[in-house]
């Protein structure tokens, strides 16, 4: 699956990529289109279009064009379609990456061959550490820290013993590291399990069950964790062993889940109440045109957007400027959902962090609110060992 967009007259046109050229900002856009993940990648999708409309479809007077290319959730997919957009299309940007094994696979097509690299989603640890480069930037966060979050909830809510599950992949391994970088009680017991393929924990839970643990932490996204909150009821353990999660509760798998939710705790650096004029209009008007709330998923596709115009503007829409462009992203001087946040050395965002609970609001919605910040201005663990200064 493939979608061109050119937004010049504000009309999203299905069809063949549009080569580069001096007028146009063409951007690539890597995500999943197809396969069970999919709902993910037209979040993503439906945010960027929202923002590349949001912004008439130009930066510094030129039309915006986004090559959309499907990763068919498989890495070996992923780099072969990121080799497409900077080889034959192209693009002076390339966007998205939902999946950190996708993310490594391409990420050397991209750093060093002229584009510029905008992690929407992933955000592997090697890339923050030792592999960090001058032409990446992520408008996410660094795997390790929303977990690292986490681990301090459950701190303060003292919890002494806890049993961690993920699955056996690039990010279940960040998410691990980073609850345990934290947390300060016992680990009873853990579990890597099989990615993607795994959707049945019943062998797991009865080890969490028989661990003693106070808690259960976990990292399952999509399918995985809508499967993983009905087995954890099906067990007998909702209201029985807290459960804490991230990434497992969104606005995708939020309408799935219904009351099983509802009073969910995880950790996220962006939540749709967050009180500032782009995350009010942004929500709202993604919820107006699509019909349901934004994941976080989208926030961070429409900040790309948004950052990417702030550089290109900053430049006058001279692309050829890569220092410039460069310079201008460092600064994040643009408006994010967010709220004001700043890069690190290794650019990836030093941003707040939130406990973040799931309930049903008036209009019978699945949505989430902000409990407490856990984080203030939070840089990434992997930063100090990013040569760059």
């Amino acid at each position: 699956m493939k979608r061109a967009l050119t937004m010049a007259a504000g009309v999203a046109m299905l069809g063949t990529a549009v080569q580069a050229d001096e007028n146009t900002v063409d951007i690539g856009f890597v995500t999943t289109l197809t396969v069970g993940p999919a709902v993910i990648g037209r979040d993503m999708t439906d945010a960027v279009d929202l923002a590349v409309e949001h912004i008439g479809g130009k930066m510094a007077g030129k039309a915006v064009n986004v090559i959309y290319e499907d990763d068919g959730f498989k890495p070996e997919i992923g780099k072969q379609k990121t080799e497409k957009l900077v080889n034959s299309d192209n693009v002076d940007f390339v966007g998205g990456f939902i999946w950190s094994n996708v993310l490594l696979a391409s990420y050397k097509s991209v750093v060093g061959k002229g584009p510029f690299l905008i992690s929407s989603n992933a955000g592997p640890s090697q890339i923050a550490g030792k592999l960090c480069h001058e032409d990446f930037f992520s408008t996410s966060w660094q795997n390790d820290q929303t977990p690292m979050a986490m681990g301090e909830v459950l701190n303060q809510r003292g919890v002494k013993s806890l049993y961690i599950m993920a699955p056996n992949y690039a990010a279940g391994k960040n998410m691990v590291a980073g609850v345990e970088r934290t947390y300060k009680g016992e680990i009873v017991g853990k579990d890597l399990t099989k990615w993607p393929g795994q959707l049945d924990f019943s062998a797991e839970l009865a080890k969490a069950r028989a661990s003693g643990a106070e808690a259960v932490f976990i990292f399952y996204p999509g399918k995985a964790g809508v499967q993983f909150f009905t087995q954890y009821e099906q067990a007998g353990l909702k209201g029985v062993i807290p459960l804490y999660s991230v990434f497992a509760v969104d606005a995708i798998s939020m309408p799935l889940l219904g009351d099983l939710a509802v009073g969910s705790l995880a950790t996220q650096q962006w939540n749709p109440d967050l009180d500032n004029e782009a995350n009010k209009k942004f929500v709202a008007d993604y919820k107006a045109k699509f019909g349901r709330f934004p994941s976080f998923y989208a926030a961070q596709s429409y900040d790309t957007i948004m950052l990417i115009k702030s550089a290109v503007e900053a430049v006058n829409g001279d692309l050829s400027n890569k220092d410039g462009i460069r310079a201008a992203m460092k600064k994040a001087d643009y408006a994010s959902v967010r709220g004001k946040y700043t890069y690190g050395n290794n650019n990836f965002p030093i941003q707040n962090f939130y406990l973040r609970e799931t309930y049903k609001n008036d209009a019978g919605e699945y949505t989430v609110k902000t409990v407490q910040t856990v984080f203030e201005n939070h840089q990434d663990p992997y930063a100090a060992e990013c040569p760059m200064k």
